[in-house]
């Protein structure tokens, strides 16, 4: 499926914050906690819990998120389908960011092992 430039618009105005309960109830919903999501994002962002608690309390755009972050190596090794989208295939660059993290945060509430999330060898 192919995004659209409203669809890719969207995260450039859209705030993490008011993503983040999301991510939060949806890993809770299915049993896993808030220090999991916290090591799955700082996984692909490098931000710790301080620093995410910090972008919260700032009400930082997608866009901002994600220049500020520092996106780990082995990130290009997420694949997969998120919301009808191939990540692997998504051309806009903040788009795929945001759909890898969907993407995570998914496969932690679906229960995937962290090792597996965090693409270890």
């Amino acid at each position: 499926m192919k995004t659209t430039p409203e669809h890719n618009e969207k995260f450039v105005k859209m705030t993490f914050a008011s993503v983040y309960p999301h991510y939060v109830n949806k890993v809770e919903r299915k049993g896993k906690t808030k220090k999991e999501l916290f090591q799955v994002i700082e996984w692909l962002t490098g931000f710790d819990e301080v620093q995410l608690n910090q972008l919260v309390a700032e009400n930082v755009t997608f866009e901002t998120f994600f220049e500020r972050a520092t996106l780990h190596p082995n990130a290009h090794l997420i694949t997969g389908t998120i919301c009808g989208y191939r990540v692997e295939e998504l051309k806009n660059p903040l788009t795929q960011k945001v759909r890898s993290l969907d993407k995570l945060v998914d496969e932690l509430a679906n229960g995937k092992s962290m090792e597996k999330i965090l693409r270890k060898a």
